[in-house]
């Protein structure tokens, strides 16, 4: 038996059970996880809110951001071994649809989610399917499980050239704070940070945003016309899915500039098409997760570089026992990453 941290039924909260110990089929991996980091994606199915109730069907353990110690190997598993420290790719695709031939398999028509639609890695062991484990050799468990939301942020930089350029990131949550750190060291001219927290304002700087500064502030876009000659920034990574993020966004945003959206809005956005968009220029690239597998691999040379260190995101490391503490974080905003150690 093991501990698993789980939605046992509809409604707000969750609870830690026993359950029997998983075993890889064909195709699969057994994993000791060694360590699993909270997402706002499982701080949505704790309080149980309207996309929670579409998604997911209880019972289930959650835990969809993973680094675990291979243990055991299913029938025709070749390329992992026992021992290897893997990260986990959280979206399971189905490779035969339109968008998977297409070389978009993270956009696949059957996308599953680790921790969603399957048992995920709150829990002292999981299975994974092999092609979903990314050697991650020699590295902090802790910053593997962070590969995967940092990987959504690698996404959202490089899908257009970003060396050289003006960046602003709206949003300073674990993705955002990772934006910063990726635009710094991918060679950005400049890099401003907003958020309305100052602790996260804090860990942006941290990170080495040039500029931090508080959205709510009214000298806020001054300050950013100031730091841009005037001109706006080039490069906007939308990481708050905050709809007044967005609207100042697009008026700081240099004409010919591109806006990443990569931030989830929970109300519709009122957005002046013709005067803001069309007429500036402006490229909006709608972000979803990670392109498998070179976004990993641009993931893992930058960390492994030495360029970028992650570990000042990482605040908080506690036992899967603690899981009450480790959401009452999450829900304060008062953290960075808060990673569970089952």
């Amino acid at each position: 038996m093991m501990r698993a941290l789980a939605k046992t039924a509809p409604g707000p909260g969750l609870e830690l059970v026993e359950r029997p110990l998983p075993r890889p089929g064909r195709g699969e991996v057994l994993l000791r996880v060694d360590a699993a980091s909270i997402c706002g994606t499982d701080h949505h199915l704790f309080e149980w809110d309207e996309w929670a109730a579409d998604n997911l069907v209880p019972p289930r353990i959650l835990g969809h951001e993973l680094a675990g110690t291979v243990e055991a190997l299913g029938a025709g598993v070749t390329r992992v071994k026992e021992g290897d420290l893997v990260g986990v790719e959280s979206h399971i695709a189905d490779w035969t649809c339109t968008q998977c031939r297409r070389g978009d398999a993270h956009l696949c028509r059957n996308l599953r989610v680790i921790g969603v639609h399957v048992d995920g890695g709150f829990a002292e062991r999981v299975v994974i399917p092999e092609t979903n484990a990314i050697e991650s050799n020699g590295l902090d468990p802790a910053v593997v499980a962070l590969q995967e939301p940092m990987g959504n942020a690698v996404h959202a930089a490089f899908v257009e050239p970003i060396e050289g350029r003006s960046v602003l990131v709206t949003g300073c949550g674990p993705i955002g704070l990772c934006a910063v750190g990726i635009a710094k060291a991918a060679g950005a001219s400049l890099v401003i940070a907003t958020d309305t927290e100052p602790y996260r304002l804090e860990l942006a700087r941290t990170m080495g945003a040039d500029l931090a500064l508080d959205a709510t502030d009214p000298a806020t876009e001054e300050r950013i016309g100031e730091a841009t000659g005037g001109d706006g920034v080039e490069v906007v990574l939308e990481m708050s899915g905050a709809p007044r993020a967005l609207e100042q966004a697009l008026r700081v945003t240099t004409r010919g500039g591109r806006i990443s959206l990569l931030g989830i809005f929970s109300e519709a956005v009122a957005m002046e098409l013709s005067d803001q968009v069309i007429m500036q220029g402006i490229r909006l690239h709608g972000i979803y997760g990670r392109r498998m597998y070179d976004t990993w691999e641009r993931t893992q040379a930058l960390l492994r570089s030495g360029a970028l260190d992650v570990s000042p995101i990482i605040t908080h490391r506690l036992d899967l026992a603690e899981w009450p503490t480790a959401f009452e974080l999450i829900a304060s905003r008062h953290a960075g990453k808060v990673v569970l150690r089952p």
